[in-house]
């Protein structure tokens, strides 16, 4: 059990705070509700960008991390399709430290054609590195877009073209800027030996005043059922091909994920799980497998994949893995098996309570998908899963014309570079 209390400021700033006094250290955590999934079509990669730019010094603060390490402190943030979340730590006795930068950025973000020059050039540096250079970088790219016709989440956070980014105008940054990075779009968490009600009187006088914005009305396009496989081939410069077949799932929010989230765990996670056990180590078709959610807020992915061994045809690899989605959609799972990842999951749960930074990150989060509250029922909301729950969820869910599958082959040797496509 996380015990926090919460306090909401007049301009909408949602302010969570956890008491923990085993340790000098506090987590000063901010997360702003916008992310890829908030980008124009024409102008993606934004919120990445400001995960860049917000470091680039405000108004009355020219370097963000310079003060935040005086303080002995530091600093690091992130950005999904969903969410960006700024964080950092420091010694509890100089956390006002942390709200004296955060309540200036907030307020008066440094803009400047120099600055967004600058992250321009990193953000591109980035791109190249992270998803054209790096083996099987461009896989979730290339997924997204098989998988989603409408919905943002058809590109990744980088954006769907480096041009994206590169094209943007100050303007468009700015207007980015005030639209999103705001008191009433943003939700704080202290963790730390702190009193919640000195907290809230912290957050009164560095945040109080940020006056909210315009109401944001969310409205994005709901992607359409799927109703015919999809399928595409593409081929890379990498060591082993891939394969992956994917599906549309629930929401995070969704008390099917759950089980969806179980159905996962059974496929692959551990040594001991389905896939490692019957296709790695059994019938040594593959070297890898995996199986996963995007966990999105909106409508989701659950993605299964692996790379196939030398002498393994991909057409092979993927009928291996459709035999073991068919095997849950008509046979229940043991209770022994399911018992058991039901305790490695609250087994990770209760780690990841161990770490002060996640609980106030999951403090954030939960406050975002609707309540803090939701962090405390997780184990429960797992252990009332059943077999049957979960066979009729891979019935529902491992239907193959709603499929979307990709081939991610290896170049061969007599292949040219300059023929390599999708």
């Amino acid at each position: 059990m996380v015990e926090f209390k919460k306090y909401i400021l007049d301009n909408g700033l949602r302010v969570i705070v956890h008491k923990d006094t085993s340790t000098p250290m506090a987590v000063f955590n901010l997360l702003y509700d916008v992310g890829a999934r908030d980008e124009a079509p024409e102008r993606t990669g934004l919120a990445h960008l400001f995960e860049h730019l917000m470091f680039e010094g405000s108004v009355n603060i020219p370097a963000f991390d310079t003060p935040l390490e005086l303080a002995g402190g530091e600093s690091n943030a992130f950005t999904t399709n969903d969410m960006t979340s700024y964080h950092c730590t420091l010694p509890a006795v100089n956390l006002e430290t942390a709200f004296w930068l955060e309540s200036d950025r907030m307020l008066g973000l440094a803009f400047s054609d120099e600055k967004l020059r600058i992250q321009k050039n990193v953000v591109t540096e980035e791109y190249r590195q992270s998803y054209l250079n790096q083996p099987y970088g461009d896989t979730m790219m290339l997924l997204r877009t098989l998988a989603y016709k409408v919905h943002p989440y058809q590109w990744s956070t980088i954006g769907k073209h480096i041009d994206h980014v590169n094209n943007t105008t100050l303007d468009e940054v700015k207007a980015f800027f005030f639209r999103h990075y705001r008191p009433d779009n943003a939700i704080l968490s202290v963790a730390g030996p702190v009193e919640p009600e000195d907290i809230f009187l912290l957050a009164e006088k560095w945040f109080g005043s940020i006056p909210p914005g315009s109401a944001i009305t969310r409205s994005l396009p709901e992607e359409p059922a799927q109703t015919m496989q999809r399928r595409l081939v593409a081929k890379r410069d990498v060591p082993a091909s891939q394969v992956f077949i994917t599906f549309h799932t629930c929401t995070r929010a969704s008390d099917d994920f759950f089980a969806t989230d179980l159905l996962s765990d059974i496929l692959a996670n551990g040594d001991s799980s389905r896939l490692k056990e019957r296709l790695v180590k059994g019938k040594k078709l593959f070297s890898e497998v995996n199986a996963y959610l995007s966990g999105s807020l909106d409508t989701g992915l659950f993605i299964v994949t692996g790379k196939p061994h030398p002498g393994v045809t991909v057409e092979e690899a993927e009928q291996a893995l459709w035999a073991e989605l068919d095997d849950l959609r008509y046979t229940e799972v043991p209770d022994l098996e399911l018992q058991k990842v039901k305790n490695k999951m609250e087994a990770s749960h209760t780690f990841s309570e161990s770490n002060l930074m996640a609980r106030a990150m999951n403090l954030a989060y939960y406050e975002l998908l609707g309540s803090a509250d939701l962090l405390n029922v997780q184990i429960e909301n797992y252990s009332r899963q059943s077999a049957s729950d979960l066979k009729h969820m891979a019935l529902k869910l491992f239907s193959k014309d709603r499929a979307s599958v990709m081939h991610y082959l290896a170049v061969e040797p007599n292949d040219h570079l300059s023929n390599i496509g999708i």
